[in-house]
């Protein structure tokens, strides 16, 4: 029998995260995969994109962009420069796909 005291819902134990330099972006491999399932989480994020394109845009301002490869929770501290309907746009010609983002945070 478990100690109720002792359990932890996987749910709010926070995933170690790595940050990553966006040059490294072009290595990592991304599954194919929604890590949103929530509808409105998706609704938000899109929201969240929007914003971080005119931050940086406008303001040269960078966002920390959370997203998920195949190894696991990792963030970059970048500039947005565009978007398409499937990939976030970095400098460089870097894309991170946007079904693959958590959050962005600014």
């Amino acid at each position: 029998m478990r100690s109720a005291i002792n359990t932890v819902p996987q749910r709010l134990v926070q995933p170690k995260v790595q940050e990553v330099s966006k040059e490294k972006i072009k290595e990592l491999h991304f599954p194919k995969s929604e890590v949103l399932v929530n509808k409105f989480e998706q609704v938000m994020r899109a929201k969240d994109l929007e914003q971080s394109i005119a931050l940086g845009n406008v303001f040269h301002s960078k966002v920390s962009i959370h997203f998920e490869d195949i190894e696991g929770h990792k963030k970059v501290s970048t500039t947005v420069w565009g978007l398409t309907d499937t990939h976030v746009i970095l400098k460089g010609h870097i894309f991170i796909p946007i079904h693959r983002i958590v959050s962005i945070n600014y």
